[in-house]
């Protein structure tokens, strides 16, 4: 069973450790104490919370896939037939290979609000070292 920090469960959630130690004191997370005495969140609660708490992108959009990202254009790059764009959406950076066609099509520039649509049968699932 994976044991989080308030730290990292801040992290992972893109708030405070404040807001965290706030969900815990208000009932909505719960907490313990590893071996060394800190304080952690169960991983299996801190992602039911997140599921509860989860809001769909107010892009406007309809579709079929579920993995939808809302962020800015931060940068890119047109080469010949085809166009890398980036997308920085809060914490996560969404690299995409587009056709240059597109990106012209979509009047892409960098500073545009932009929605990254993935399809969850060509995500790679990663784990940190240690774990386990």
């Amino acid at each position: 069973m994976t044991h989080l920090r308030i730290s990292e469960a801040a992290r992972l959630l893109g708030v405070s450790s404040d807001t965290v130690r706030r969900h815990i004191a208000g009932g909505l997370l719960r907490a313990g104490t590893d071996d060394g005495g800190h304080r952690v969140v169960d991983g299996a609660d801190l992602a039911r919370f997140v599921r509860e708490h989860a809001q769909a992108p107010d892009d406007g959009a309809a579709g079929s896939a579920r993995n939808r990202f809302v962020g800015l254009v931060t940068a890119l790059t047109v080469d010949g037939v085809m166009a890398q764009v980036e997308v920085q959406a809060g914490p996560h950076r969404v690299v995409s290979l587009i056709s240059a066609e597109a990106v012209r099509e979509l009047g892409l520039e960098v500073g545009d609000m932009a929605t990254a649509v993935v399809k969850a049968t060509s995500v790679m699932i990663d784990t940190p070292k240690g774990i386990r």
